[in-house]
C-alpha cells in the first residue's frame, strides 16, 4: 500500500517544506489573481473601478469559502482512508466531492444571476461603482462552476500526491489571466469586463487539467470511479472543512463591513485604499494557508496509521517555520509598501495619503496571523472540526467584526486599522489554548 503513496515516507524539515512548497507557491499565485486584476482595473479603470470590484468580493470569498470546504475537509478523509489502507473507499469520496463542488458551482451561476440586483444592493454598492461592480460579477458568476473545480482540485492534487501538478496548472492559470488581463483591458479596451474574463478563463485551466488527469490517469492513487452518493461522508467532510470555510465567510462579512465602514469615512477613495492593503494581507495569508494545507494531508496520514514519532517532529518543524515567517513577512511588509502602492495609484493621491496613514498599524497583524492559520489547520488534519472551526471562527469572525463595531467609535478611522491586529493577537490566545490542551489528546 505505502509504495505508491507520497504520504507514506519518513519526513524531515526539508522533505515536509519540499512537500509543501508546491502548494504555498499555488496559493500565492491564487492570491495575485486577484491582486493582479486590481492592478490592472486601477490602473486601467481608475480606483473606483477598483472599490467596485471590491463591493462583490463578499461574494467571491463565499463561493471560495464553500469549495475550500469541501476540498480540505474531504482532503482529510481521504487521506485518512489512505493511511488507514482503504484505498476504493477513498477513490469513491473522492469522485463524489468532485461531483458535488460541480454542482453547488452550478446552482451560484443560475441563482447568483437570476438575483444578481438585489444581491449588489445588499452589498452596498454606490451609484458610481454600480455599472463596473454589476458586469464584474455576472461574468464571474457564469463561471463558478469552473472556481469550484479549480478549488478542489487545487487542494486534492496534494491529496493525490502531485503538489507539482497543483503549482504548474496555478502558474498556468495565473499567466493567462496577467497575459489576457493586460489584452483585454490594454489594447482591446474591454474594461472591468475584460478583467472578469481574465480571471475567468485563468480558473479553467486548473479544473479542465484537473478533469482530464483523474479521468485519465489510472496509476496515480486516486482518480475518477463510479460512486453512489454517501451523505454521511459529504457531511463529515463540511464538518471536518468547516473552519477553512469559516475563515473565508469571515473574510466575506469582514470586507462588506470594512467596506461600510470606509465608504462613511472616506468614500470610494477610502474603500480603494483598504483594497490595496488587503491584497498585502492576500499575499501573506496565502503562504499560511499554503503551508499549512501542503503539510495537512501528511498529518492526517501520520495520524490515521498511529505514527506518533513523526507526528511531533512533524509539528515542531511546522511552529517554526510559522513563527520565522511571521516576523519575515512583517519585515517584508514595510520594505516593500511604498513602491507595491504607486502600482495601485500615484505617490501623493488620496488614496495613497490614506493607504500610508493606515497601514503601518493594520501590518501588526502580520506578525501574529500565522499562528492561529496553522492551528486551524491541524485540529482539520486531525479531524477535529470543532475545535479547528472555534479557532477560525473566534478569529476572523466574532473578534474582528466586534472590533470593527468597537473602536473606530472611540478612535475614529485610526480605529478600523486598528481592528484587525487586535482581533489577530486575541486569536492568537485562543488558539496558544488548544494547542497546548490538544497535545495530550493528539500527542502532537
Amino acid at each position: 500500500m505505502g509504495h505508491n503513496n507520497a504520504l507514506a515516507r519518513k519526513f524531515n524539515a526539508a522533505s515536509l517544506l519540499r512537500f509543501a512548497l508546491p502548494n504555498i507557491a499555488m496559493m500565492m499565485l491564487l492570491s495575485m489573481y486577484t491582486i493582479v486584476d486590481g492592478m490592472f482595473i486601477s490602473r486601467f479603470a481608475g480606483t473606483t473601478a477598483l472599490s467596485a470590484i471590491n463591493m462583490s468580493f463578499p461574494l467571491n470569498c463565499l463561493q471560495m469559502a464553500t469549495g475550500i470546504m469541501l476540498g480540505t475537509g474531504g482532503s482529510a478523509i481521504i487521506a485518512r482512508r489512505q493511511g488507514e489502507g482503504r484505498t476504493d473507499e477513498a477513490r469513491r469520496n473522492f469522485t463524489m466531492l468532485i461531483a458535488v463542488a460541480l454542482g453547488i458551482g452550478l446552482i451560484f451561476a443560475v441563482f447568483g444571476n437570476l438575483f444578481l440586483n438585489p444581491i449588489l444592493r445588499l452589498l452596498g454598492t454606490s451609484e458610481l461603482q454600480w455599472a463596473d461592480c454589476r458586469i464584474y460579477t455576472r461574468i464571474q458568476l457564469v463561471f463558478a462552476p469552473m472556481l469550484f473545480l479549480q478549488t478542489a482540485f487545487q487542494i486534492l492534487f496534494v491529496t493525490a500526491g502531485k503538489p507539482g501538478l497543483g503549482l504548474l496548472t496555478s502558474v498556468g492559470g495565473g499567466i493567462t489571466n496577467v497575459v489576457l488581463d493586460w489584452l483585454f483591458m490594454g489594447p482591446m479596451n474591454m474594461g472591468v469586463a475584460g478583467a472578469a474574463i481574465a480571471t475567468c478563463l485563468g480558473y479553467c485551466v486548473p479544473s479542465i487539467v484537473g478533469l482530464v488527469y483523474f479521468t485519465k490517469n489510472r496509476a496515480g492513487s486516486l482518480y475518477f470511479v463510479p460512486f453512489k452518493f454517501d451523505g454521511a461522508t459529504l457531511a463529515a467532510a463540511c464538518g471536518n472543512g468547516s473552519s477553512e470555510m469559516v475563515s473565508n465567510i469571515a473574510n466575506a462579512i469582514t470586507t462588506f463591513v470594512f467596506n461600510t465602514l470606509f465608504m462613511r469615512y472616506r468614500g470610494e477613495d477610502g474603500v480603494a485604499a483598504i483594497t490595496i492593503a488587503m491584497y498585502f494581507q492576500f499575499v501573506f495569508t496565502a503562504v499560511y494557508f499554503g503551508f499549512s494545507m501542503g503539510v495537512a494531508p501528511v498529518i492526517s496520514y501520520k495520524f490515521g496509521e498511529k505514527n506518533i514519532p513523526q507526528l511531533r517532529h512533524i509539528f515542531r518543524i511546522c511552529m517554526t517555520f510559522v513563527l520565522a515567517c511571521s516576523l519575515g513577512t512583517y519585515v517584508l511588509s514595510w520594505l516593500t509598501l511604498e513602491p507595491a502602492l504607486t502600482l495601485f495609484t500615484p505617490r501623493g493621491s488620496s488614496v495613497y495619503e490614506i493607504a500610508m496613514h493606515g497601514f503601518p498599524i493594520y501590518a501588526v497583524s502580520f506578525l501574529l496571523m500565522g499562528t492561529s492559520i496553522f492551528a486551524s489547520s491541524l485540529f482539520t488534519a486531525l479531524s477535529d472540526g470543532l475545535v479547528s472551526a472555534i479557532i477560525s471562527f473566534s478569529r476572523t469572525l466574532v473578534f474582528l467584526v466586534a472590533m470593527l463595531l468597537l473602536l473606530p467609535l472611540i478612535l475614529q478611522e485610526t480605529g478600523i486599522w486598528l481592528a484587525v491586529p487586535v482581533a489577530e493577537a486575541l486569536g492568537v490566545m485562543v488558539s496558544v489554548f488548544f494547542l497546548v490542551k490538544g497535545r495530550k489528546k493528539y500527542q502532537y
